[in-house]
């Protein structure tokens, strides 16, 4: 399978427009297994996926650790690379059985470090755990209570590396919009990575961090395009923002499912093309902690929508009343054939299928109120 791709602002690099987020890999929500982890890797590198977001904090390393086992061996020019500085890794004095939301980690713990000789070791702990010599991004990681150490020390760091060739892009990973859009005018970002902050549910990033990244040339990788679960599965455990998800965001989810239903498109679909088709998103971040999970996101890029979908069915023609079809089908006389046969209709390439259907749907969740976007637009 081949996916779209597109490129990373001016870097140079260019990302599948879906982005494998190791996150569940890591055991966020719930333990996952190595053989279970390596085969969700393996069904998106197969998927098409050539793009693949880590971080120490996910699973204290141990999303970094299976990435790299994964990525042993492949072509070092057939991936880019993404990992996060912010958090280092220590030893742990008690039980980490669920800290942070994560299950099934190693014995270990973060201590916050936006400093330079901290991001400098995070990014050397990162690059052992990945066993690779290099990364091609490198985001400074959720700074909500550290935006002027991480501006005065992490970012230049991290420039410093870039200038040197040691890493291509250089960017902020963050859950909020506000500190995005304060870093965006204070330092020369290549990228940043907004999670949840444009989604069918939330599209306040759409107010100003959208359009200011593309009037700047930063990429914008939007992550948790489901908000954490609730998009995907709006059932009585759902979750939003990575907590259990409230009544009314679950009430919503569920009308935005059924007008999906409506027109036989599964709600993940619209949810991953939602976040996709503004102009200003580069690629969609997404994990998953099993094969079929990844298959069925990267399917939503490269399937066409149902043919005719309405939402409404449409009315079956009128019958012909009796003795009003004609008593002979018209018969082309020999000759009268064309010379050539009609051509075929076109085949759309992956990644170029008509939008329409989506579009239809989404304009009608923006008029049933279901959905804001205040800024978006079609891609």
């Amino acid at each position: 399978m081949t996916l779209p791709d597109a490129a990373l602002g001016h870097t140079g690099l260019r990302v599948t427009r879906l982005v494998f987020g190791t996150a569940p890999i890591g055991g966020l929500f719930a333990p996952v297994g190595e053989d279970a982890a390596l085969a969700t890797l393996d069904a998106a590198w197969t998927a098409g996926i050539r793009a693949f977001d880590t971080a120490p904090h996910y699973g204290v390393g141990l999303s970094e650790q299976r990435l790299g086992r994964f990525l042993d061996g492949r072509p070092r020019d057939q991936y880019v690379l993404c990992t996060k500085v912010g958090r280092l890794l220590v030893p742990a004095d008690g039980d980490v059985e669920g800290a942070e939301g994560f299950h099934g980690t190693p014995r270990l713990t973060r201590v916050r470090d936006y400093s330079r000789d901290g991001v400098l070791a995070s990014l050397e702990e990162s690059l052992r755990r990945l066993g690779t010599d290099r990364v091609d991004i490198a985001l400074i990681h959720d700074p909500d209570e550290h935006g002027r150490q991480a501006l005065d020390e992490a970012y230049p760091a991290l420039a410093a590396l870039r200038a040197e060739g040691v890493i291509g892009a250089v960017g902020l990973g963050m859950n909020q919009t506000e500190m995005l859009e304060w870093f965006l005018p204070r330092a020369d970002l290549d990228c940043v990575l907004v999670a949840g902050r444009y989604t069918l549910l939330d599209t306040s990033a759409a107010a100003s961090l959208l359009p200011e990244c593309a009037r700047r040339g930063v990429a914008v990788l939007a992550g948790g395009v489901f908000n954490s679960g609730v998009l995907a599965d709006p059932g009585p455990d759902a979750t939003y923002d990575y907590q259990p998800a409230p009544p009314e965001l679950v009430d919503r989810a569920r009308r935005i499912a059924a007008a999906c239903a409506r027109r036989a498109v599964p709600l993940g679909a619209a949810a991953l093309r939602f976040t996709l088709r503004h102009p200003a998103v580069t690629a969609a971040v997404v994990g998953a902690r099993r094969p079929e999970e990844i298959r069925e996101d990267a399917g939503y890029l490269v399937t066409p929508p149902p043919a005719s979908s309405p939402a409404h069915p449409p009315e079956p023609p009128p019958a012909h009343p009796p003795g009003s079809l004609p008593a002979h089908p018209p018969v082309h006389p020999p000759g009268s054939l064309p010379a050539h046969p009609p051509e075929p209709p076109p085949v759309h390439p992956p990644g170029s299928l008509p939008v329409t259907l989506f579009d239809e749907l989404f304009e009608e969740l923006i008029q049933d109120g279901l959905v804001t976007d205040p800024a978006g637009g079609t891609r």
